[in-house]
């Protein structure tokens, strides 16, 4: 697999969480990876953004359903290119040995594809275009 973005971040958001897996690859090949857990209080987002800083991530792919990822987007927007992402796809791998289907294991499928790039994303309007239509 080609790697594309070396640094990139996949995250999984829900209603009271933003599960962030971060992937970076190495110039030999090597991959590590980076689960973190924030919430999505607004000081949650700004920590967030902060840590794809520290990890120096500007390409981040975000699944979300309904209008959970706007406020994300909002925060995560300046500096960094977003793909919002469609979940369906991914709805049909298998699950866990216990049955369950844990955050942790529901945020690390973005940040693979992100890296080679297969990820197809929703379009979205500019900052001021997007805030005209929300009001």
């Amino acid at each position: 697999m080609q790697v594309l973005y070396p640094r990139c971040c996949g995250l999984d958001i829900h209603k009271k969480t933003v599960v962030a897996c971060v992937l970076l690859t190495e110039p030999d090949g090597t991959t590590r990876r980076f689960v973190r857990t924030f919430g999505t209080m607004t000081g949650d987002l700004l920590a967030l953004g902060d840590w794809l800083s520290l990890h120096e991530v500007v390409h981040v792919a975000m699944e979300s359903t309904g209008v959970l990822w706007r406020p994300v987007f909002n925060v995560l927007e300046e500096g960094r290119t977003l793909l919002l992402v469609n979940a369906e796809p991914h709805q049909s791998r298998p699950r866990p040995k216990n049955g369950r289907k844990g955050q942790r294991v529901a945020s690390r499928p973005p940040a693979p594809r992100a890296v080679a790039s297969k990820l197809s994303s929703s379009t979205i309007d500019p900052g001021p275009a997007r805030s005209d239509a929300i009001s």
